[in-house]
């Protein structure tokens, strides 16, 4: 599974002005669905914090990929952001996050949820491509890393 497949440039935001754990999910939820022309941002947010409230998505390292279905959703999406300052995630590591990925898909959708989660567990473990997206500065270059990455990946 490419990342860019569903991914798109109008859903990689940098920085996003949220402090809490709560307020950066529900911008990502914002900036998903506004650009998705989703309009299910509370059933979303709903899904997604119902998520986190049973367990961190928070996987150490400064990131966080917060995830929920909702029928609302048609197809598997994603957003992407890094916060304007390091938010208290709860991580597994206690550290705090610098970058977040939501993943979001239909209720019917487990297998692609999966996979595309297990892509962005792999990207993410790569030390060099985590930190060029940690040290991107603007959402057109955090999403040209990921993209680079995609293309060198399949040759």
């Amino acid at each position: 599974m490419l990342l860019t497949d569903i991914l798109r440039p109008g859903r990689v935001k940098v920085p996003i002005e949220a402090k809490s754990k709560q307020d950066a999910i529900r911008e990502l939820v914002e900036l998903l669905c506004d650009d998705a022309c989703i309009t299910c941002n509370r059933e979303l947010m709903d899904a997604v914090w119902q998520r986190e409230t049973t367990r961190t998505t928070g996987i150490g390292r400064g990131i966080a990929i917060p995830h929920g279905k909702c029928a609302a959703i048609k197809t598997l999406s994603m957003a992407v952001a890094k916060p304007a300052t390091p938010i208290e995630f709860g991580a597994i590591d206690g550290k705090p996050v610098d970058l977040l990925i939501l993943l979001a898909s239909p209720l019917d959708q487990t297998g692609p949820h999966i996979h595309a989660l297990a892509s962005i567990s792999r990207m993410l473990t790569d030390d060099t491509i985590r930190a060029a997206i940690k040290h991107a500065e603007t959402a057109d270059e955090v999403y040209r890393v990921i993209e680079e990455h995609e293309s060198r990946a399949r040759v």
